[in-house]
């Protein structure tokens, strides 16, 4: 099922509501590091071949983690540059320490 969302914002909060399991979100952010690192290590060797590695790591954690774990369909499947954007914005916010309380001023607990 398609859902349209009006603006980033909307699509977000529905976003974190897919994610609301914490083994689900340290998946996600072990793939976006992992991404991350690829992306780095290919820039300093001068080897692009390692820039394949990136999404195959990264979405292969994401997309276990929604089928086995959470339980749902990835958002990358419906809206993929959304769910791009809020991933990384996942990322940044549990790297400062400040995922919890935004699951907290979206009206959902963190389970744990």
């Amino acid at each position: 099922m398609m859902m349209n969302f009006k603006n980033l914002d909307e699509f977000w909060a529905f976003y974190v509501s897919q994610h609301s399991k914490a083994a689900t979100r340290r998946l996600h952010f072990l793939g976006t590091l992992s991404g991350l690192l690829c992306l780095l290590s290919s820039l300093y060797s001068g080897r692009w071949i390692i820039l394949l590695l990136a999404p195959i790591i990264g979405y292969s954690l994401a997309w276990y983690s929604h089928f086995f774990i959470e339980g749902n369909v990835p958002t990358t499947f419906g809206h993929p540059f959304w769910s791009f954007l809020c991933d990384l914005k996942m990322f940044a916010l549990m790297l400062s320490g400040r995922m919890d309380k935004e699951i907290k001023r979206l009206g959902k607990r963190p389970l744990l």
